[in-house]
């Protein structure tokens, strides 16, 4: 793995350079407080100069064997399966006890129970969905289309155009809707158009033979034609689709049209009409486009397209979205393509975690409710808080020493980062279900309705006031492990899930949650100054709060980040993509950098503890380093670097503590080890 460049502040310097730091007290209450590292995991036979995510790692990752049911194994993964058992905990005591019909307890017993009950789901067959099927047949005009596709929609079937409600991004105060593109089967247009690609290639065969042998399944008469002219459809949509890094420009990519305009650059397809069947054409005055080229590109499309290949399209569609609610025939071969042909996973998660796996999706404050009150403590919360106020008052240091940004530039920083909302554990208000009807018996017609309730309730906050004190970046909820920064609210969420080892020990010394929960705090953070969230001002809206210069100067040191990581080849034949990752690797090196500072500012000057034989400062480096244990399969890894904006767990355990110069003076790095870059080829952004 090669050298990438990153964030470079000297912590030895932090008083000389950033002024008196502000009082950040100790957390750790503990006399002897504990290491918070699993030393079993070390690799002493390599050198932490030579191969620090080895030395952390080596000695578990040497014993991992990826779950069968598993495209990876790591930190994340080994926590979500001990909240994933503490989910089925619940789920089967609340199967146990009595529950009131409308109480999110017995829609969480029922929902589950109807996942669970395969002998009526064999029974039925395809049953469910015919309904669907005849909606689909029913058309005889092209002109149907945009109805029958936002119907598709609402239940949560794929198609061409899906939706998004949520703030305008240039006028927060407000709800807006964005359509965006959609409509493929493959996870990203360059599995359609990737031909050079051996890999790829032999990916989009196995997938037209998939498409075949499921509508065939279905009783389709004709299904290798069918599949055909599916798969053409499909690559004929990839290819008037913007690419992942056109999409990542929040500016570009907001185009607020009127309504009266819409049908001038759709003409063969009545976006109107599609908003009317959303049930929200008369209480809205604009939609924002996030891809125009994409929707005149469709328009053309559906005017070329035989409307029959168009209903072929859609019942796939319809079989692919629900073919994991089906009998055992469809689950089994929906399994064999997306997850053993596409990410190389030999068998399924047993039944039961892929059902709490969609209670968890369709009712998930409902059960998050629960799982807090039983699993989350207060002294956890308030640690994380304290930890929270800590990053926050380093960043306020940090930004007024930024050779990067002007004064001017720095004074708006300080007032984005004040009305920064940390959101901690849990939502100060939980959904309502009460108006979701659900069975014990009906699974599809339980996934139908609930896509319908969720999505109208999205819908429904058209007109509404902002409340930006919901969690309304789904599928964020208190049991998911992950953290997250939303620009248009300007604010972040810690999930209580997350708040646990290796990511976070209320009762451990302080160098770990520094350097674990830390510094995913200070990723979170510093999203709001990134390249892209830095376009939205404290109040999250869409304004250029910068200056020409500091444009200019950062956007060097953001070209210098993306070449580095775009030469970083994690298996053979596949790169990182610098450009669609270089906001999360700026996030990490940025949040690894200001956590530092905000360790060694809590030690007031003292030396830190040693324990197990490691002084605090590098027990911080491991913390981090630990974080990120992982280990994935080829094709799984292969998938994520094709679609995912992150970069894999291995670059970013080992490339961001490389480029910190407190790591140099942990570890005693010096130029001729391997984990050496120099001075020069680091890149200081925080």
């Amino acid at each position: 793995m090669q050298a990438v460049v990153a964030v470079l502040v000297l912590v030895s310097t932090i008083t000389k350079v950033y002024g008196a730091p502000q009082n950040i007290p100790a957390m750790s209450d503990q006399t002897v407080p504990t290491s918070g590292l699993d030393i079993q995991c070390l690799d002493k036979s390599v050198r932490p100069q030579a191969d620090f995510y080895r030395y952390v790692n080596g000695g578990c990752l040497e014993k991992i064997e990826i779950p069968g049911d598993r495209s990876s194994w790591g930190s994340y993964d080994m926590l979500e399966e001990m909240v994933n058992l503490r989910m089925q905990k619940i789920i089967h005591s609340l199967a146990k006890q009595p529950q009131r019909n409308s109480s999110g307890g017995q829609k969480i017993s029922d929902l589950y129970a109807s996942f669970v009950d395969t002998s009526t789901i064999e029974t039925i067959g395809l049953k469910p969905l015919a309904s669907t099927f005849a909606r689909i047949d029913a058309i005889t005009e092209k002109s149907q289309l945009p109805t029958l596709m936002a119907q598709l929609e609402l239940i949560g079937v794929t198609t061409p155009v899906e939706f998004d409600v949520h703030q305008d991004n240039k006028d927060s105060s407000h709800y807006a809707i964005d359509l965006r593109q959609s409509g493929l089967g493959l996870p990203d247009r360059n599995y359609y158009l990737k031909n050079d690609d051996v890999q790829i290639k032999a990916i989009q065969k196995a997938y037209q033979l998939h498409i075949e042998k499921m509508l065939s399944m279905a009783g389709e008469t004709n299904a290798s034609d069918a599949a055909s002219a599916i798969m053409e459809t499909e690559t004929a949509l990839a290819r008037v689709q913007w690419d992942s890094v056109d999409r990542r420009n929040v500016l570009k990519r907001y185009n607020k049209v009127t309504l009266d305009k819409l049908n001038a650059l759709t003409p063969a397809y009545d976006l109107l009409d599609f908003l009317r069947a959303l049930g929200i054409a008369d209480r809205i005055n604009y939609v924002i486009l996030s891809e125009p080229s994409y929707f005149t590109g469709l328009s053309k499309l559906v005017e070329e397209t035989p409307l029959a290949t168009w209903k072929s399209y859609l019942k796939w569609q319809t079989l692919n979205s629900y073919a994991p609610f089906l009998s055992a025939r469809f689950v089994d071969e929906n399994f064999a393509f997306n997850d053993t042909t596409l990410n190389g996973i030999p068998q399924p998660e047993p039944r039961s975690k892929r059902g709490i796996d969609l209670v968890t999706s369709t009712l998930g404050e409902a059960l998050g409710k629960i799982y807090v009150a039983e699993y989350f403590s207060p002294k956890s919360q308030e640690k994380a808080d304290q930890l929270v106020q800590n990053i926050l008052i380093t960043y306020k240091q940090s930004i007024n020493s930024l050779d990067w940004m002007s004064p001017a530039t720095k004074e708006e920083a300080q007032k984005k980062l004040a009305a920064i909302v940390p959101k901690v554990g849990f939502p100060t208000k939980w959904r309502d279900y009460s108006s979701l009807v659900l069975g014990r018996h009906d699974l599809v017609g339980n996934v139908m309705r609930a896509n319908d309730f969720n999505n109208r309730y999205y819908l429904d906050k058209l007109g509404q006031p902002v409340d930006r004190s919901l969690w309304d970046m789904s599928p964020m909820t208190p049991q998911t492990v992950d953290s997250y920064y939303n620009p248009g609210t300007n604010d972040f969420i810690l999930t209580a899930a997350i708040l646990q080892p290796p990511f976070f020990h209320p009762t451990a010394d302080d160098a770990v949650n520094y350097g674990a929960i830390g510094a995913l705090i200070g990723h979170e953070i510093s999203h709001a100054f990134d390249d892209r969230s830095s376009n939205y001002d404290e109040k999250g809206n869409l304004r250029n709060w910068w200056t020409d210069e500091d444009h200019i100067r950062f956007n060097e040191k953001k070209s210098a980040l993306i070449k580095e990581y775009s030469a970083i080849s994690p298996t053979a034949g596949h790169f990182v993509n610098g450009e669609q990752t270089v906001s999360e690797n700026m996030a990490d090196n940025a949040g690894l950098s200001v956590a530092c500072r905000a360790y060694e500012t809590s030690l007031h000057g003292k030396a830190s503890p040693v324990i197990d034989g490691f002084t605090g400062e590098q027990r911080f480096y491991m913390a981090y380093a630990r974080m990120w244990q992982n280990k994935t399969r080829e094709k799984a890894l292969i998938e994520w670097m094709e679609t995912n904006v992150h970069s894999p767990a291995q670059v970013r355990g080992y490339v961001t503590v490389q480029n910190q110069a407190g790591f140099y003076d942990a570890f005693d790095v010096k130029q001729g080890d391997p984990m050496f870059l120099s001075p020069s080829s680091r890149v200081s952004i925080w």
